[in-house]
């Protein structure tokens, strides 16, 4: 589906969201044959006019100009990040090239130092798709355990993240809110999505995961957007028992190399001992052990 159609569908299915009370509209009973508003009561609250709306749900009609999306979007409650997925779906497509396979993803020698110098602090380095480009013990530890510590540097058996949360029963169990984390790794991939729409490694994904995972094409469907660069979540680790940990996506100010995610707990809590006990069990055995002390010889 080109960025038109995206965008067709996401006004669709956010318009459906709202309902006429939710904006101020009276209907004096009326019976509606779809839930949401109609599409000329979007258009009146936006200020424009109706076909104008309909041309633009339909795809008819690019280019639409920043304060147009602008009024849609307040019309239809949107936040800051789906505002910013609204303007990048409606972003009018550069001239037409034929579509290649996608670089592999590495990190950079920058990330992987940073990734090295914060060793103690459960981390993972992520790219666009949520594949696993790079961890270190701790973060290994953390999010994914019973997998190969060595399987991010093979490209043909990085783990991913979005099949982890849906379709692996490991790290379901992990989250003791797994609906909430499941709608971020969602969310964040509907704003991945907007700004590579012709990704097909991307496309794939999405679309393995509608069809393996009943739960992932309902929240697909629901056309949210969220954008986690902070959230809580409580863990149950298998090793060092129930946890909170704060995830934290490091990003380029750019926004289109990997992400570092970082998982911290508040210093001096239950959180912050259990981590300290994954760093001593993740740590390796030659440093885990102790050296015997050095003998002393007579002369």
């Amino acid at each position: 589906m080109n960025k038109h159609g995206h965008l067709a569908d996401f006004l669709q299915a956010r318009r459906g969201q709202l309902r006429p009370e939710d904006v101020g509209l009276r209907t004096y009973g009326e019976r509606r044959r779809v839930p949401g508003l109609r599409r000329e009561e979007l258009a009146m609250l936006a200020g424009i006019s109706a076909p104008y709306y309909t041309r633009l749900e339909q795809g008819q009609s690019r280019n639409a100009s920043r304060e147009v999306l602008d009024s849609i979007a307040s019309a239809l409650r949107l936040d800051e990040s789906e505002r910013a997925h609204l303007h990048a779906l409606a972003r009018a497509p550069g001239r037409a090239r034929p579509a290649g396979r996608p670089r592999a993803e590495r990190i950079t020698p920058a990330t992987g130092a940073l990734l090295a110098a914060i060793e103690g602090t459960p981390a993972i380095v992520v790219g666009r798709r949520s594949d696993v480009l790079a961890w270190n013990r701790q973060g290994h530890g953390l999010f994914a355990g019973h997998l190969d510590p060595g399987s991010p540097n093979v490209p043909g058996r990085r783990p991913n993240m979005a099949r982890l949360v849906f379709l692996d029963a490991h790290t379901r169990d992990l989250y003791a809110d797994w609906p909430a984390k499941a709608r971020a790794v969602v969310g964040n991939l509907r704003l991945t999505a907007g700004r590579y729409p012709d990704d097909p490694l991307l496309a794939g994904l999405i679309g393995e995961l509608a069809m393996s995972s009943a739960e992932f094409a309902a929240m697909w469907a629901d056309h949210r957007i969220l954008a986690c660069d902070v959230a809580e979540y409580e863990m149950r680790h298998p090793s060092v028992g129930t946890l909170t940990v704060t995830q934290q996506t490091l990003q380029s100010p750019q926004g289109s190399g990997p992400s570092l995610v970082v998982a911290t707990a508040d210093p001096g809590s239950p959180s912050a001992t259990a981590l300290t006990l994954l760093a001593h069990a993740t740590a390796p055995q030659d440093a885990a052990r102790p050296r015997p002390a050095t003998e002393s010889r007579t002369t």
